[in-house]
């Protein structure tokens, strides 16, 4: 039998910080309105979201992001943010900060959309982190990536049975700063940009993400915790929950994930 997890109802789950608003981050944000328009459809407060980038619009963005060349120089989190509170009459608030460990603040959902191990180390290390109940992280390459929904072992969570672990407990390396490559850059022309991910990756790994936290907090529970999506082979692979309590301690990925093969791990 499967395992589930249910989602607490007495908790306060409206506040959330996303954080990257690039190829990923801008799917999983344009998306999140549909998932606001349905809480407050069965009577829920809906969300109170606020963006976090400090990156401004560049000519190769407008290739796969969905910015435009009269957006260039602009940051990316207040255009996305104004365009959604305009078209959805929304009240949603940009920052233009890049989330650092002297980041200040409390949230209820995290939600990390960026490309480099020492962006999460730094988000680990904020008070968002430690004041979260969920940290929903996102990472691809150029035809793959994974999502993966967990709860930090914080006060937060402190009395949570059968807590979900985080993609950094799970797969300690994608936090690890030291691993980061020299040429790990953002691509400088349309060429470039196309050559370094798929089109469709982004947009594909978001809506799944987006998909399974639509089933939590509508259903009130889910049967997996996020999954390893491969664009070159087709495939879809969920990342199971835990059975029994959740440890903390690293898995290896053949104990949690079937139906992808060759995987070495999380991607950026």
């Amino acid at each position: 039998m499967d395992s589930i997890h249910k989602l607490n109802r007495s908790r306060s789950l409206y506040r959330m910080v996303v954080i990257g608003c690039g190829g990923t981050g801008s799917a999983l944000i344009g998306g999140l309105p549909f998932l606001h328009q349905a809480l407050t459809a069965t009577g829920h407060p809906g969300l109170q979201v606020v963006v976090a980038d400090g990156d401004r619009i560049s000519p190769s963005n407008c290739v796969r992001q969905p910015f435009s060349e009269s957006e260039i120089g602009l940051h990316k989190s207040t255009v996305l943010v104004n365009r959604l509170n305009l078209f959805w009459g929304l009240h949603w608030q940009a920052s233009t900060e890049y989330v650092t460990r002297t980041t200040e603040g409390k949230v209820d959902t995290l939600i990390s959309c960026v490309d480099t191990r020492s962006a999460r180390f730094e988000i680990i290390h904020s008070a968002l982190f430690k004041s979260c109940a969920y940290w929903l992280d996102l990472g691809n390459t150029s035809d793959g990536g994974q999502f993966v929904l967990g709860q930090p072992r914080n006060s937060r969570n402190r009395r949570t049975h059968h807590r979900l672990p985080t993609v950094v407990e799970l797969f300690p390396e994608i936090a690890d700063a030291s691993l980061d490559k020299d040429d790990d850059l953002p691509s400088c022309s349309a060429i470039e940009a196309l050559e370094r991910q798929e089109p469709f990756i982004n947009q594909v790994l978001a809506y799944q993400a987006l998909a399974m936290f639509a089933r939590l907090f509508r259903q009130g529970e889910i049967n997996y915790q996020g999954g390893f999506i491969d664009l070159k082979s087709g495939r879809m692979a969920p990342l199971h929950l835990p059975k029994g309590d959740c440890l903390g301690t690293p898995m290896r990925q053949s104990e949690r994930t079937k139906g992808i093969v060759k995987r070495e791990g999380a991607h950026l």
